[in-house]
């Protein structure tokens, strides 16, 4: 009987602490879920500074520049297969055409990707993924949503997670044991990329979670809208965007960009910078951050890691 009372007494209290992570004062409008995402938030940053940032920087102090930024475009080069394949899917056919070509000529003439010739050779690197196609033909975005080791997203984004899963050409490497080594380098090599990039971040963001979430939604809807038009460059305010992508107020420009994080949210800002400027490395180098390859093999049967789209 005590021992009855005492499990029902403590089901009592981890309800009472789950309600509690989920509410907040004054939650911000259009985002009902914000006490749930602040603890989520807090759980992935905590999992980045003790764990994948430590990771990073003894990855930069042992692997030169040079080796990285060839890590980083080999990546890059794969994710241009789904890239391409979204953009197709989109009927963005000139796009996507100039997607195949990056890949082809990387492959070719870039040392299976290690080089990244295409874009010496002016075609244009682009981002896309199926939660973008899904907002390009109207699908309404869905309230935001802090994954897990995944970081930012919404509902619309994280259902698209599964069809960016089978479209990975990582996750058909076998045996798994090299498919799980292939996406552990990514990850770090991605996360050393933005070293730089979160510390700036984290010192100059009063509340770095409503910057990330602002950052995310007005990044995904400049994606979807091609950012073909001046209003639709995202300002990276505090005002957050409606859920509904097409009814998204246009924005001004401003320089703010930030991360987003595979393994932990701090990497989430790297999703907010403009498509056309890369992300610097820890020593100052331009670097294009690869996005969307952080899934483990589709032999372990676990759900995927993801980093934001590049």
């Amino acid at each position: 009987m005590r021992t009855t009372r005492a499990k029902n007494a403590a089901l009592a209290l981890a309800a009472a602490a789950l309600a509690g992570c989920a509410s907040v004062p004054t939650p911000t409008p259009g985002d009902p879920l914000e006490g749930l995402n602040r603890t989520v938030f807090k759980f992935n940053d905590t999992v980045d500074t003790y764990a994948l940032k430590p990771v990073a920087k003894g990855y930069v102090w042992a692997v030169p520049q040079p080796v990285r930024t060839s890590v980083t475009n080999f990546f890059s080069n794969i994710g241009d297969v789904y890239v391409a394949a979204n953009e197709l899917l989109e009927l963005k056919i000139a796009d996507g055409v100039g997607d195949i070509m990056r890949v082809v000529i990387n492959t070719v003439f870039g040392v299976g990707g290690l080089f990244d010739v295409a874009t010496a050779a002016k075609l244009p690197k682009h981002s896309a993924d199926f939660g973008i196609t899904l907002g390009h033909y109207g699908v309404p975005s869905g309230p935001y949503l802090v994954l897990p080791l995944m970081g930012p997203s919404t509902v619309r984004d994280a259902a698209g997670l599964v069809v960016d899963y089978y479209g990975n050409p990582l996750s058909y490497v076998h045996p798994a044991s090299v498919s799980w080594a292939l996406y552990g380098v990514n990850l770090i090599n991605t996360r050393a990329n933005l070293l730089s990039t979160v510390d700036v971040l984290s010192a100059a963001a009063i509340d770095k979670y409503s910057f990330i979430r602002n950052a995310y939604l007005q990044r995904r809807q400049f994606l979807i809208t091609g950012g073909d038009s001046a209003e639709n460059v995202p300002n990276y305010d505090e005002s957050l965007p409606k859920y509904d992508d097409g009814s998204a107020e246009p924005a001004a420009a401003s320089g703010a960009a930030a991360a987003s994080a595979p393994a932990a949210s701090a990497a989430a800002p790297a999703s907010a910078a403009a498509p056309a400027t890369p992300a610097s490395g820890p020593n100052g180098e331009r670097q294009t951050v690869p996005g969307q390859q952080y899934v483990p093999p589709p032999h372990s049967g676990l759900p995927g890691i993801r980093l934001l789209p590049h």
